[in-house]
């Protein structure tokens, strides 16, 4: 029996992109072995879990009950019990609301383990065919026009290689601004990375837009974009 005052550990768990068998052995150890999992959206956890025959109580954690969640997950670790957050997809705290809760662990002098694994930013830029030595990850750009066309304006003397995320709805509007910004550079659209219908698209800002019908438009999509080097 755990005693009340020893605190549970928080593990940070990356979870597979796509592809299930993407998880490491480490990771579904982890998962069977705590007392609670927080989990971007229960029902693609319960999914994995699932596929892995992991029994797991499990808590949702996103962006709509950050605040009321947070606390009760910290309160959990100090009770003693330990918690495992994972995304729906990749590590967890890349665009979804673990860093506030590491950072409130960390104060609380929570210990915070990262289990790594797959993230589709790493995953994209080593398929893109661009230089991997630097990198800028720059998450999603803001979606209305003015704030994303300064977003862009703030990168382009980067000389590193750059990544972003966008949804499919969103994705021709953010190419055509990195366009009109950045000029014709190289870039790589990769689409449902790892998955069944991966397709990644190496060529020029002007060649893909020239060509969009000739892309499916399903699935999440990383760009990876050539950057500044003089």
């Amino acid at each position: 029996m755990k005693s009340a005052i020893q605190k549970g550990k928080l593990y940070l768990v990356a979870t597979p992109i796509g592809n299930l068998g993407d998880i490491t052995l480490r990771a579904i150890e982890i998962l069977k072995s705590v007392d609670m999992i927080a989990a971007e959206d229960t029902r693609v956890t319960g999914k994995l879990l699932k596929y892995y025959v992991i029994p797991a109580k499990m808590e949702s954690f996103h962006n709509y009950n950050e605040a009321r969640k947070k606390d009760k997950i910290i309160s959990y670790l100090l009770s003693g019990q330990s918690v495992a957050v994972v995304s729906d997809a990749g590590t967890p705290g890349i665009s979804d609301p673990a860093f506030s809760l590491v950072r409130d662990a960390v104060n609380a002098g929570i210990e915070t383990i990262a289990i790594p694994g797959a993230t589709s930013v790493i995953t994209a830029l080593v398929v893109s065919g661009l230089p991997m030595d630097k990198f800028y990850f720059g998450g999603f750009p803001p979606v209305k026009p003015g704030p994303k066309r300064k977003f862009f304006e703030n990168l382009i003397n980067r000389p590193e290689t750059l990544i972003i995320f966008e949804s499919t709805h969103r994705l021709w509007k953010t190419l055509e601004a990195i366009h009109e910004v950045f000029g014709d550079r190289q870039c790589a659209l990769c689409r449902e990375l790892t998955k069944k219908f991966e397709q990644v698209i190496r060529d020029s800002l002007s060649s893909i837009l020239a060509n969009r019908n000739d892309i499916i438009m399903k699935g999440e999509f990383v760009l990876v974009i050539s950057g500044n080097r003089g």
